[in-house]
């Protein structure tokens, strides 16, 4: 079950509302001028808030009007940035326009639950603060112990009412990110009190990177055991263990309490499970048509986030590269590379659009690999899959134009990937494998094919100057000013425990200065950096700058106008960007390329008298014509059936070569700059 879901839904419900604002009748407490008003107006959002989750839902698309006109909804603080904003609806449609509206009107609420119902109260995380580098347990422990609200009511509720129902003996807790910690050990000390024979378990990313050197025993006040890292073998063994089966040291990547201390069991030899026999994932339980789809930012990409519900499905287990460092590259879901097959990920990708009846995937790689994307783009087209997709990439060199029209062919509509900071020195000290000329070049082959990009960027880096950060905002200027970035968000670097950086910060020249560990979470480090740099100073005018770039605006202002101290000029060509994307045109042809036709087969006219081949072809879009000699008419005939995207095996560009070569005296590559060539690669012939 997605506990998160089930209780925003019961939250936001009339009888939750009702009881939120029966509640705050009876309290004494003071509120804020924003929220009294929410507060006057409760029976407005109570009358309103059932068909609002409705129409996020998707269930009510009519209300659009009736949001639209501004009349129906209660509106508060954060409608006022509306005015701001009205000049982006002109881009959205109806639909778009009430979405966003109810999303401000959520937000609205939210705010009087975070001052006046629960403070750690937020839509995607919770107390997350309280969770961020706790290296010691007690603050979590009293914290678990002292707090009540609303919600843990509703959470409660609903966690009884599914133990009641299933009569489990063994509850799984997934956590994947501080936000999730606090409400996981909630539901474990629910648990704990009422259903002490049940056995708790909790893994996920969090205890991955946090958690891997706990020993406070207070933890194991709320969960029995800890798993760490790919989580189905050290499952299916306790679960052995637990029917006797299976002495305690048997246990795998498992930390539990024995006699009183926290103990660490990894000592089973049974290798983990590998990817491509774990299985298709199952959501059936979940449910799937609550989600609600909600727009917080206008920018097209962002909304991708929060917009629409995407299958998660992993191409590979691990990183291709796994070299960044700043990464947790020693640890097994980034080290330990193993990507599933085309086919099998299709197999999969169809099984999981048949259970859920939506066929939006977001593939949750930690970089996918340009190659595995090229196999299974060849393998959805060959399959008639109708699917829609993104993920996260590397912007490295294989990720060529052609390569970018096929994934768009197979349904891609947008990737993210970490340009870090716009500066070559730091990014090979990132060991990241790109420059910011091949980034430039990348993301403009993406966007040619109609894919959006964006970029996650980094400031604050070890050895990072001032006059490397404002290059890189120039860089990142340029980049939108281009069009072929849509959108980024900036972050402060973090040093984690698991990172080259982490475990070298001598080679980095930043000397690591704490935290002390105390029991619980080891991941986020704090360091001084030899520069004395105040990169913190920098983090509002890069995120504003950011946010007027990304709507396509102020991007002629000097960039002392985004910063309240003095900064130094940009030493970056004003045209650097553009000529990167110049520069890199010319792609080479790899020994081991695929030739790949992506349209229609044609229909071909013969004209005796002129000696001219017509190649008729119907797209989707618009019918157009090819004129050629005879001779060569006839060898593109006979050679295009060998070029279908749906052939089982593409035919190889060698291939291609000798083909041509049986009719002509001249190359293949002679013929390429001809412009027969050039017009079938304008409409989809591609070399892969």
């Amino acid at each position: 079950m997605d506990l998160g879901l089930e209780v925003i839904l019961a939250l936001f419900s009339k009888t939750g509302l009702m009881t939120m604002f029966e509640n705050l009748e009876s309290s004494d407490i003071e509120l804020s001028d924003n929220s009294y008003r929410i507060f006057k107006l409760a029976h407005e959002y109570i009358n309103t808030i059932d068909e609002v989750i409705l129409f996020l839902q998707n269930k009510n698309s009519t209300l659009a009007h009736s949001i639209v006109g501004r009349s129906y909804l209660p509106e508060s603080s954060r409608f006022h940035e509306l005015d701001d904003l009205e000049w982006a609806f002109g881009t959205m449609g109806i639909q778009d326009k009430a979405r966003h509206l109810s999303t401000l009107y959520l937000e609205d609420l939210a705010d009087l639950i975070h001052e006046a119902v629960d403070p750690y109260f937020g839509f995607s995380r919770y107390a997350e603060k309280l969770s961020s580098a706790a290296t010691r347990f007690n603050k979590i422990d009293k914290a678990l112990k002292n707090h009540s609200s609303q919600l843990t009511e509703i959470l409660y509720d609903l966690l009884k009412c599914n133990i009641d129902k299933y009569q489990p003996s063994i509850v799984c807790l997934s956590i994947p990110f501080p936000g999730n910690l606090f409400a996981g050990l909630q539901c474990g000390k629910y648990i704990k009190k009422h259903y002490p024979d049940i056995k708790i378990v909790m893994g996920g990313g969090y205890p991955n990177t946090e958690l891997r050197s706990v020993s406070d025993e207070k933890v194991f006040d709320y969960v029995d055991f800890v798993c760490l890292d790919d989580g189905e073998l050290p499952l299916l063994l306790l679960l052995e263990h637990l029917e006797g089966k299976l002495p305690i040291t048997q246990l795998k990547r498992t930390f539990t309490l024995t006699n009183g201390v926290v103990s660490y069991y990894n000592g089973s030899r049974d290798l983990d499970i590998p990817q491509r026999e774990t299985g298709t994932p199952d959501y059936s339980d979940l449910l799937i048509h609550d989600y609600l789809s909600v727009i917080e930012i206008i920018n097209p990409m962002h909304r991708l986030w929060s917009d629409g519900r995407w299958n998660k499905l992993t191409l590979a287990h691990g990183c291709y590269w796994g070299k960044c460092s700043f990464c947790d590259v020693t640890l097994d879901y980034i080290k330990r590379y193993e990507p599933l097959t085309a086919s099998l990920l299709c197999d999969r990708i169809e099984k999981i659009i048949e259970q859920t009846k939506q066929n939006g995937f977001h593939f949750v790689d930690e970089a996918a690999p340009p190659a595995l994307l090229q196999e299974l783009a060849l393998e959805i087209i060959r399959r008639k899959i109708t699917v829609v997709w993104w993920t996260n990439i590397r912007f490295e060199k294989n990720f060529t134009p052609n390569l970018c029209r096929l994934l768009k062919a197979s349904g891609c509509i947008a990737i993210s990937g970490g340009l870090e900071v716009a500066s070559d020195r730091l990014l090979t000290l990132m060991k990241k494998g790109v420059t910011v000329s091949q980034v430039a070049s990348v993301a403009s082959g993406f966007t040619d094919a109609g894919i959006l990009v964006h970029a996650y960027l980094m400031y604050g880096f070890p050895t990072q100057t001032i006059q490397e950060t404002i290059d890189s905002l120039e860089m990142v200027r340029q980049l939108f000013q281009s069009g072929i970035v849509h959108s980024g968000f900036w972050h402060k670097f973090a040093m984690t425990a698991h990172s080259p950086v982490g475990l070298d910060p001598v080679l980095y020249g930043i000397e690591k200065t704490g935290p002390d560990f105390g029991g619980f979470a080891d991941n986020d480090l704090y360091f001084e950096d030899a520069t004395q740099i105040d990169h913190d100073s920098f983090a509002a005018g890069l995120k504003k700058s950011l946010f007027n770039f990304m709507h396509g605006i102020c991007l002629d202002y000097p960039f002392s106008d985004w910063f309240d101290f003095e900064i130094p000029e940009t030493s970056i060509p004003i045209d650097y960007i553009e000529t990167s994307i110049l520069d890199n045109e010319i792609i080479n042809i790899r020994k081991n390329a695929v030739v790949v036709w992506l349209g229609n087969e044609p229909e071909v006219y013969i004209n005796d008298q002129t000696k001219i081949i017509e190649f008729v072809f119907y797209d989707k879009d618009k019918t157009w014509i090819l004129e050629t000699s005879i001779k060569t008419g006839i060898w593109l005939k006979q050679v295009f059936p060998l070029l279908f995207s749906t052939n089982a095996e593409p035919i190889s560009y060698v291939e291609l070569q000798n083909n041509y070569s049986r009719y002509f005296k001249d190359t293949l590559a002679d013929f390429i700059n001809r412009n027969e060539w050039k017009v079938l690669q304008e409409n989809g012939l591609l070399i892969l």
